[in-house]
């Protein structure tokens, strides 16, 4: 068990590192390698027979590893992205999907020498950044194809539907000639399929601009972006300017995809260990998250307390920690502050700061009447309330809220 601990924390010190050079945009080569070193790690949780299921949960990872069932996991790694960023409430969202193996089918068909294959999929992977016929200017004057080459390139990752596109292309007179791109095309059928009974074909779109750069992805890949912060699908740079005032410009979410042939390349006897998995972007939630709450008149809540205990008078430390032990023990989450004699001033203050929604106050004339004084801090209202009837007003007001 020691060692398993030390492995997850070596794991999470390692994922750190990773993250913080994407963030940074470190160079790919340098990426890809600590990235290795990440799944190398992973690879050690595994069991003996290659068959063994282990699912990493980080704060900002889920990846699923083992010898499963086309495209469930791959299902559940989306399902996964769609409750975080539903539940996050961050604005409208759209998440990207595609299979490699359909990216270099299209490249086969369309006449890209198969040593340019990665080189080119770079290059389409800047489409959600640069307009085509910028990328198409890298393809032809940086790459070394031709115009004709870069033209059919062009109309397939204009691309973009559900099934019934996967069902379309796989009658394509091109793209059907490539046995991988039919192994692609009859996944992503699949795929689709198992996400219409998970409820989230609503927000996943099958792009066949989306790349993924990274060599190490073998199957399905998938990118979830907001599409109300100024990074829709193909913002190019002057949509992002006109929408500066009001958003905030961090591309993508979150990321994944299948990567089967990337852990064996760790186990002493090659056994394959097929890994699908899903990265969330936090550090750029977290920068819209604060953007919205700049933006928003509302106070953010900064605690669950939902009761703080103050005295107007001094001299009742005593009386302040009998009522707040009361309120803990039916399970009412309160706090007092952990001063004698505290100014009420200063206590309401910090209430209005925290956004705890309610204050109990007790002072020499609420003892004697056996009431407490509860005061609503976002309307300032306040009510006598019978010390008897404390905790189911506090529990009525606070699930109202």
């Amino acid at each position: 068990m020691e060692d398993k601990a030390q492995i997850h924390e070596a794991i999470k010190v390692q994922g750190e590192l990773v993250r913080k050079l994407k963030s940074e945009k470190a160079n790919k080569e340098q990426i890809d390698e600590e990235v290795a070193k990440l799944l190398e790690l992973k690879a050690q949780l595994g069991g003996d027979d290659g068959k063994h299921q282990f699912v990493l949960k980080t704060a900002k990872d889920f990846d699923i590893a083992g010898q499963y069932d086309a495209m469930i996991p791959d299902a559940e790694c989306l399902k996964i992205v769609h409750e975080i960023l539903s539940e996050l409430e961050l604005g409208d969202f759209c998440i990207k999907v595609n299979d490699r193996r359909i990216l270099d089918g299209m490249f086969a068909v369309c006449g890209v020498p198969i040593d340019k294959f990665r080189t080119i999929c770079s290059t389409v992977d800047k489409l959600d950044k640069m307009a085509w016929a910028d990328v198409k200017k890298e393809m032809v004057n940086e790459k070394g194809l031709s115009e004709e080459v870069a033209d059919q390139i062009g109309e397939y990752v204009s691309m973009q539907g559900g099934m019934d596109l996967a069902e379309r292309l796989l009658q394509d007179q091109k793209l059907s000639q490539s046995k991988q791109a039919c192994a692609g095309l009859s996944d992503i059928k699949l795929l689709f399929s198992y996400l219409q009974l998970l409820q989230v074909t609503d927000k996943v779109v099958f792009d066949l601009s989306l790349a993924r750069g990274l060599d190490y992805y073998t199957g399905v890949i998938y990118e979830a972006v907001l599409t109300q912060t100024g990074v829709g699908l193909g913002s190019t740079e002057a949509q992002q300017e006109a929408h500066a005032e009001d958003s905030v410009s961090v591309g993508s979410v979150a990321g994944g995809g299948r990567y089967d042939g990337l852990v064996g390349m760790f186990d002493p006897k090659g056994r394959k260990v097929p890994c699908v998995g899903v990265s969330i972007g936090i550090e750029r939630i977290f920068s819209i998250m604060e953007q919205k709450a700049e933006a928003s008149a509302e106070k953010v809540r900064t605690t669950e307390v939902q009761v703080m205990v103050v005295s107007a008078q001094k001299n009742l430390l005593q009386e302040r920690l009998k009522l707040v032990s009361d309120l803990w023990n039916g399970g009412v989450k309160a706090e007092m502050m952990y001063k004698k004699n505290p100014k009420l001033l200063s206590q309401l203050q910090h209430c209005e700061e925290a956004g705890i929604p309610l204050v109990a106050i007790l002072g020499e004339q609420e003892l004697k009447d056996g009431v407490v004084k509860l005061r609503v801090v976002s309307t300032r209202e306040e009510f006598d309330i019978c010390r008897a009837d404390l905790l189911a007003e506090i529990r009525r007001r606070t699930s109202e809220a």
